[in-house]
């Protein structure tokens, strides 16, 4: 071409290769449009019957799961409108440890019904204005629905715990929630300290064995390591226990040294008081009274073979994670390097053994009567994706005795609580003056997102299961939700489905703020991806 175009206007002021979308249509209705697809993948793994995704992530892992976090975390969502749900998402699985589904499935509702206000011919900020009235009213409603009673609770009631949880469990692994609770609850009680808002959920541990079936799994107080004890003595009852970090084996010198050999009588004895030197090392271990040998590194030949002329057990625990863990258990201090150790630094066990099962070799150290400071669940299942699952489930109990420990009121489950929350946002709506009004209205019929997904993943019919519920809610029954074994509407309270309320409370309050902060933007401008070799991901951490 001859003559060139000048650039005008905001392409003249940004750098080239760069994107710049604006106005309703570009910005905001295409934000909308990535958040709708994101909750559109949530939305049908919501609920006990919901479906199960296969993800296979960046590095060719495979999870097959329905829990909403996981999901979202190995999608890599690209887009940054989307990005914000994810980040809602995360912020509700940090906080509570579950109920990010509901988070991102109901932003997605929130944003769809936002973009019929806004081809209606609504402003953002309108829409803005009356989500934020309705997100405030529905806060103040959800107190209102807590169940009676429920603020009184004793952490350590296992009958009381399972009520709260079951739900939360039974989300992730229909079917399965009664042996679940159990395990979880009895595990988690175990552990509670004295002040149950101290409550650590790293103490409660899942070791996962192949093999057997879930109601083969047990919870043991005390930890379960996957790996063999080094050298002959399997089993040990009632020891104290020695842990060095460093390795049980002979150091070498901090600096280089060189040593002059002249015969060989000399080399011999150089031998010799290497012999000797390790020996009296672990005479002094085994003098002070330890039975039990735990150490973080490698643990030499020479070493173990005193050990096992002393009759000491030696473990190996290559993680430090897991060290740190043991340390907890059995309330030893690690030592660094292989010294005599002071009684102060040593801990106790009730028993270590190594035992089979499902022909894994397994050390259990169990520690019943000291401080039961961690327990572990451990599950069996027949494939990897069945065990990741089952701990993804354990893991969302866990984080609900946590949610309980903080705050235990509960409100009705099986969407009895949404439809209420619809039903009392709508009359709300209906008294303000304003255009406020559209968007509280639509504010309420998103909560119908919930019974409706609900009703949808089991096969039920929705639209009969939704007018049935508003039905039975004007006559006053506020605790009737979905039944879903039944396929009907029952009263919550005789099928014992119980929320947390402070689980609704942060998503309810997390996914408006994230639609809210998608409808603010107008504008996107997106630089020009920097130039140089494609970066590749870092490999994934380990699970601890």
């Amino acid at each position: 071409m001859g003559f060139s175009m000048q650039p005008y206007g905001i392409q003249s002021m940004l750098k080239e290769g760069h994107k710049h979308l604006s106005g309703l249509e570009e910005a905001v209705i295409k934000n909308i449009d990535a958040c709708k697809q994101l909750s559109a993948i949530t939305r049908t793994s919501l609920g006990p019957n919901g479906m199960n995704k296969m993800v296979i992530n960046h590095i060719d892992k495979l999870f097959v799961t329905n829990d909403a976090a996981t999901i979202v975390n190995e999608l890599e969502v690209q887009h940054p409108a989307a990005k914000i749900l994810v980040l809602a998402g995360k912020a509700q699985q940090e906080e509570i440890g579950d109920g990010a589904n509901l988070t991102i499935s109901f932003a997605g509702e929130l944003l769809q019904n936002a973009e019929e206000l806004i081809r209606m011919g609504l402003h953002p900020s309108e829409i803005i204005s009356g989500y934020t009235k309705g997100i405030n009213k529905t806060i103040e409603l959800l107190g209102e629905l807590v169940e009676k009673g429920s603020e009184n609770m004793d952490v350590r009631n296992k009958e009381q715990v399972v009520t709260r949880m079951k739900a939360a469990v039974a989300s992730k692994q229909f079917g399965q929630e009664d042996i679940l609770c159990s395990l979880v609850a009895d595990a988690c009680i175990q552990v509670c300290p004295k002040n149950p808002a101290n409550f650590n959920v790293d103490n409660v541990r899942v070791a996962k064995l192949l093999g057997g079936g879930l109601h083969n799994s047990t919870v043991v107080q005390g930890m379960v390591l996957k790996n063999d004890a080094v050298g002959s003595i399997k089993r040990m009852e009632k020891a104290k226990v020695a842990v060095f970090a460093g390795g049980v084996d002979t150091s070498a010198t901090e600096t280089k040294g060189t040593v002059l050999i002249h015969s060989a009588e000399q080399l011999e004895n150089y031998a010799k008081t290497e012999e000797a030197k390790v020996e009296e090392l672990i005479k002094g271990v085994a003098e002070s009274g330890a039975k039990v040998i735990v150490s973080g590194a490698a643990v030499g030949e020479m070493a173990l073979h005193f050990c096992e002329r002393y009759k000491l057990m030696v473990l190996k625990i290559s993680s430090k994670f897991e060290l740190r863990r043991f340390c907890r258990t059995t309330g030893s201090v690690a030592m660094l390097k292989l010294t005599h150790p002071s009684p102060d630094n040593l801990g106790y066990v009730d028993s270590v053994s190594v035992e089979e099962i499902g022909g894994i070799r397994v050390t259990v150290v169990k520690n019943e009567e000291g401080g039961n400071s961690v327990s572990t669940v451990v599950l069996r299942g027949s494939t990897d994706s069945i065990l990741d699952d089952l701990e993804r489930a354990i893991d969302d109990g866990v984080n609900n005795y946590k949610a309980m420990c903080k705050d235990s009121r509960m409100v009705p489950g099986g969407a009895a609580t949404e439809i209420e929350l619809a039903r009392r946002v709508k009359e709300f709506g209906f008294k303000e003056t304003g255009l406020d009004q559209y968007a509280i209205a639509k504010f309420a019929e998103s909560f119908e997102m919930v019974p409706k997904t609900l009703a949808e993943n089991a096969g039920l019919n929705a639209m009969e299961i939704i007018s049935s519920l508003y039905a039975e809610h004007a006559n006053g029954n506020s605790k009737v939700g979905i039944d879903l074994e039944e396929g009907i509407c029952n009263d919550v309270s005789t099928t014992n489905i119980w929320d947390l309320y402070i689980t609704k409370f942060f998503a309810l309050k997390y996914a408006a703020d994230a639609a809210c902060t998608v409808l603010r933007v107008d504008q996107i401008i997106m630089a020009k991806p920097a130039g140089g070799p494609r970066r590749e991901q870092p490999a994934g951490m380990d699970e601890d």
